[in-house]
């Protein structure tokens, strides 16, 4: 158990590590700010850059790691979102309901794979099927919420 546990503490930390590296990289090349003014500039409707980010998101999050993914994507994402006015908490609140999005989504859904390893008997075919309920009640919770901001800042508003 103490040599698993070195070995999943020892890969965090190089995802870690190589998602700071490559954080300083982008922010080295002013990729970031170069993205939000050319963004900025290009005339498109704010909330649809959103929403393609968020579909960024999910097909990101069909194939990878959500640690992995959101140190890789914030660089890139952050400063086109506040140059866009918009909310740095209701940003991170669509971060996670589309990690969590992505995480569901077959094919490669990371935590179907978690509940067939957890439910042996329920095929993998199932859980598939099964999922995707969830997965379009969770798509209409973050259209609703990238609809109306006021929503997924109602709670951190009554915290100042």
């Amino acid at each position: 158990m103490l040599v698993e546990s070195a070995r999943t503490t020892a890969m965090l930390f190089t995802l870690l590590i190589a998602a700071t590296l490559f954080a300083n990289f982008v922010n080295f090349t002013t990729l970031p700010g170069d993205l939000k003014n050319w963004i900025t500039q290009a005339g498109l409707s704010p909330t649809m850059i959103i929403v393609a980010m968020m579909a960024v998101y999910v097909i990101l999050g069909t194939v990878m790691e959500e640690l992995t993914m959101v140190l890789l994507t914030i660089p890139l994402f952050f400063p086109i979102v506040t140059g866009l006015g918009f909310d740095p908490i209701w940003f991170g609140v669509l971060i996670v309901m589309v990690v969590q999005i992505g995480l569901i989504s077959p094919p490669v859904g990371m935590n179907l794979f978690v509940l067939n390893a957890l439910l042996p008997k329920v095929g993998l075919n199932q859980i598939f099927r099964g999922c995707w309920p969830l997965v379009l009640t969770m798509v209409l919770v973050l259209g609703i919420l990238i609809a109306f901001p006021q929503l997924s800042l109602w709670l951190p508003s009554l915290m100042k």
